[in-house]
């Protein structure tokens, strides 16, 4: 779906069918985002999963990094050509997943043959107050990754700090580098230390980080905060997931979809809240009710009870 979607886009006359087919590509998006989740979960043991997600998550950083320059190159050449690329490189992803992920090839079958007593439903997850943890963390945690980071930071950066729009994208590329060495190793600590110690140093870098951007008046905080927030990067994209995984196993796809819903709330939610404080107040009121909203995840990481432990016994006898 959303090569076909990218395709069309690379056909687009009009802003209004450029709009239409992306978010066509949307829906397709949301399919194989939520499958490959649940099968991650289910693939693997909970010892074992918060390594394999910073793997997984790894292959989405580095598609980051390397496909703006990538596009950029395509770009000029034509405005359409990254479309069209798009739409190959989606096709190789859906023919990997249906020659590799065949019946023959994994010698068992992939139906889903479970028994109603054995799904997940929505409204019983919800009851789960770790589940409801896992929610609130990854909203605020992508509120300040996903949504301050990208749209008014730059501004802030720029106009207030004074930074150069080369340095400005090389802040962003330290911070990426930050989070790609440190993903795998935040994995590895996770499934050794526990989902809470995750939360608990994730949550406190990014609090670093945050007091670095209330207080920054010289243009070295700005790679500062980035580094930081790589750094908090590499445990917060892990550690609710994996809280989500100890529970459910990959177990009911509207659970997993809730929470990742839960995320592109808080990137949708916070530039418009945020941008409307900078019109209203200043940076800095922005800034400080983005730390407050954040004091909170700390808060809930304190209260969350170890899931890799406590629930190996599974979600039935939970």
């Amino acid at each position: 779906m959303v090569s076909v979607s990218s395709l069309l886009c690379g056909f687009a006359h009009s802003y209004w069918q450029l709009l239409v087919f992306r978010a066509a590509g949307g829906l397709g998006s949301s399919m194989f985002s939520v499958s490959a989740s649940a099968l991650l979960m289910r693939s693997v043991n909970d010892a074992q999963r918060a390594q394999a997600q910073s793997i997984y998550n790894s292959g989405f950083l580095i598609g980051g990094v390397v496909g703006p320059a990538f596009g950029g190159v395509l770009s000029a050449i034509s405005l359409r050509s990254p479309f069209f690329v798009y739409s190959g490189t989606l096709i190789a992803a859906s023919l990997t997943a249906f020659l590799y992920l065949h019946e023959k090839r994994l010698g068992k079958s992939i139906r889903n043959d479970q028994g109603s007593d054995e799904r997940v439903l929505l409204r019983d997850a919800i009851k789960l107050f770790p589940y409801r943890i896992a929610l609130i963390i990854t909203f605020i945690a992508n509120w300040i990754l996903f949504g301050l980071r990208s749209s008014i930071l730059p501004l802030f950066a720029t106009s207030k700090l004074q930074i150069s729009t080369a340095a400005l994208g090389f802040g962003f590329t330290l911070s990426a580098i930050a989070q790609a060495l440190l993903l795998v190793k935040a994995g590895k600590l996770l499934d050794i230390r526990g989902r809470k110690f995750g939360l608990l140093v994730g949550s406190s870098l990014l609090s670093s980080g945050l007091l670095v951007l209330i207080t920054a008046t010289h243009q070295w905080s700005y790679f500062v905060l980035m580094i930081l927030f790589g750094l908090g990067g590499a445990f917060m994209g892990t550690a609710p997931v994996s809280v989500v995984g100890d529970l459910f196993g990959g177990r009911g796809g509207r659970v997993i979809a809730l929470y990742q819903m839960a995320g592109d709330a808080g990137m949708i939610a916070c530039p418009v809240i945020v941008g409307f404080l900078v019109d209203r107040f200043s940076y800095r009121i922005a800034f400080e009710v983005s730390a407050l909203l954040f004091l909170y995840a700390i808060y809930l990481a304190f209260k969350l009870s170890e899931t890799r432990k406590e629930y190996e016994i599974g979600f039935s006898e939970v």
